[in-house]
């Protein structure tokens, strides 16, 4: 069993889908994958792919059969064995993160948010850097228009 809690050979129901969202939302977050459900015209069908293969990875694990898999999942028998030997995309994508599972331990890592999160960082800073300075040319400017006003005072002041 992972740090997580999530069984890497679930013993009951419970365990069966926590071992299952683990590799459902770990597969999905790999940058290639993001980028396979990015460029691809049928999304929907290439996530419920990746879906039903950590289901039925997640119920093999656990000693369930092709045929109960495909009972609890409502797929086909042949669906269900395709998948059980890596026979699909989904499968081998799951795969893989199961064995990554088994070797480093269950971890899910958010991807960056945009890329080139370097690039974002130094954006921020350039436009940091830019609003200081307007900072300072306004500050500069109140001191200007400070002292015209109070020119413009003495003046008035002077002539009267």
């Amino acid at each position: 069993m992972s740090e997580e809690g999530i069984p890497l050979k679930p013993l009951s129901r419970a365990d069966i889908h926590k071992l299952e969202t683990a590799l459902i939302i770990a597969t999905l977050l790999r940058e290639d994958v993001l980028q396979k459900i990015r460029e691809s015209t049928e999304r929907l069908t290439w996530i419920d792919s990746l879906a039903v293969a950590a289901g039925a990875f997640a119920r093999a694990r656990a000693g369930m059969t092709a045929e109960q898999i495909a009972e609890d999942l409502g797929r086909s028998e042949a669906t269900i064995r395709r998948h059980l030997t890596g026979k699909t995309e989904a499968a081998k994508l799951v795969e893989e993160t199961y064995r990554r599972f088994a070797s480093e331990g269950v971890k899910i890592e958010l991807p960056a948010l945009v890329r080139g999160s370097d690039e974002l960082s130094r954006k921020v800073s350039e436009l940091e850097a830019k609003l200081k300075e307007a900072e300072e040319r306004a500050r500069a400017l109140e001191e200007k228009l400070a002292k015209a006003r109070s020119l413009a005072e003495e003046l008035v002041k002077a002539l009267s």
